[in-house]
């Protein structure tokens, strides 16, 4: 792999890393616990909102995985790991990492 693709999936990374960190920061309040004043809101107008909790929830959960694969595929690229297949150590396709540059493994690791 050349310099130029190396900037371009570390500008790739960082991009997608901004944005869902973006992302992150504005629904941390559709995770909050939710009211249970029956006052204020129905039995099931609450179970629907406890249910968009829980639904948040997995959503951010997801979220911080994927930063963490980003931060992985960065410190790849800073050791020159980049690009290699954690298995077998053979290149992965340039189409793959063009797709989702946090892969670590070729598409023969993958289907075995």
């Amino acid at each position: 792999m050349n310099t130029i693709e190396t900037e371009k999936f570390k500008q790739q990374l960082f991009n997608l890393k901004v944005e869902i960190e973006e992302i992150q920061k504005h629904s941390h309040e559709s995770t909050q616990p939710v009211e249970l004043d029956q006052a204020k809101v129905g039995r099931l107008s609450r179970m629907d909102a406890m249910q968009g909790q829980q639904m948040a929830k997995e959503t951010s959960r997801r979220r911080e995985i994927e930063l963490l694969a980003i931060g992985g595929a960065l410190r790849r690229l800073e050791s020159g790991d980049f690009g290699f297949c954690s298995i077998c150590d053979e290149e992965i396709d340039m189409r793959r990492l063009t797709v989702n540059p946090t892969s670590t493994r070729c598409i023969k690791c993958v289907e075995d």
